[in-house]
């Protein structure tokens, strides 16, 4: 896709007209149904041009809400370098119509203040990320998982001030359990800030989020508190990428610790061929198949996509602009395929 010189960007006037917006749980904030994710692409390996035109066509097809982490890179940070530097050359007249989300909980840096979710690690990290974002506020900052060895009251305290100080519009937990993630919200109602969005892990082969009593997903929807979730392809292996096997060039095929070879097993992709199928019946690509599954679930704000070139984010937005619902009959078949 060629976009124009840095400078000279001017974004799809139709951007709005096809992508829905939803309330994020019982907030006023609206996010798309697909959002697009800067983890693994965006960093110091990608070329500043592949980064600026998968941004760029995002933002185009009506996506808002770019999720960043602290950490994100390869090398930690490097993406939001990146986002700072298509920031100056073509979004910043656009500051008001994007969500940006930054993260910390996970390691960035070695030593004692570069880890967990500590009052110090927290502000200092999101200064930082602030920095390297070349902005003066996030519009979510969340804590990036459950630090046992913090008080919780610390973490949650922290991400109020962060609010009050007005470096951070809304926040947000990720990786937090059902019961963490009620105990946040009622640390954060008594400082006076809500809760507003939880980021887990879900798809098709990661259900995680329904199970329990109460269920994480039973949790968000009694207090109103939105979903963004991450991983909604399992690292593509809800693709077609993985139908006659494992590609030599694939993640599975490499040293990922997300996806590899022993995730890849002859039970698994029997799952995913039924459900391939399924997909071409209805038109839909596999990948399409398993972003509507989500998005189906009532829990769910919106999903985060990564992507590696532009073309893969418009078939992402595809999912919702000709995605017709599953009948009851299809999705008993999901379940039967799924066991």
């Amino acid at each position: 896709m060629n976009m124009p010189a840095p400078g000279f960007y001017a974004p799809a006037a139709d951007r709005y007209a096809h992508m829905p917006y939803v309330r994020c749980g019982r907030s006023g904030l609206k996010l798309p149904r697909v959002s697009l994710g800067l983890w693994n692409n965006f960093g110091s390996v990608t070329p500043q041009d592949t980064a600026r035109d998968m941004l760029l066509t995002a933002f185009d097809a009506g996506i808002t809400y770019f999720d960043l982490a602290n950490n994100y890179g390869p090398r930690p940070g490097a993406a939001e370098e990146t986002l700072g530097k298509i920031m100056d050359s073509d979004l910043r007249p656009h500051r008001d119509e994007l969500i940006l989300a930054t993260k910390a909980g996970y390691t960035m840096q070695d030593g004692p203040y570069g880890d967990g979710g500590s009052r110090k690690y927290l502000m200092s990290s999101l200064d930082a990320s602030l920095r390297r974002m070349k902005v003066d506020y996030v519009d979510i900052f969340y804590h990036h998982r459950f630090d046992p060895d913090t008080p919780l009251e610390e973490t949650m305290r922290t991400l109020a001030d962060i609010v009050h100080q007005g470096k951070a519009l809304y926040v947000g937990i990720s990786n937090y359990s059902a019961e963490q993630t009620a105990q946040a919200a009622d640390l954060l109602a008594t400082f006076g800030v809500p809760l507003t969005i939880h980021q887990p892990r879900y798809n098709m082969l990661d259900r995680w989020i329904e199970r329990g009593t109460p269920s994480l997903c039973d949790v968000l929807l009694n207090r109103g508190i939105g979903a963004a979730v991450f991983s909604p392809l399992n690292q593509g292996l809800l693709t077609d990428r993985y139908l006659h096997g494992i590609p030599a060039d694939s993640r599975a095929a490499s040293s990922c610790v997300f996806l590899n070879k022993d995730n890849v097993t002859a039970d698994v992709l029997t799952r995913v061929r039924a459900l391939n199928a399924m997909a071409s019946a209805r038109s839909e690509t596999m990948a399409q198949l398993a972003l509507a599954w989500v998005l189906e679930n009532p829990a769910i704000t919106t999903v985060i996509t990564g992507a590696s070139r532009p073309a893969q984010i418009l078939q992402n937005v595809e999912t919702v602009r000709k995605h017709v619902p599953l009948t009851d009959e299809e999705k008993a078949e999901i379940e039967k395929i799924l066991g």
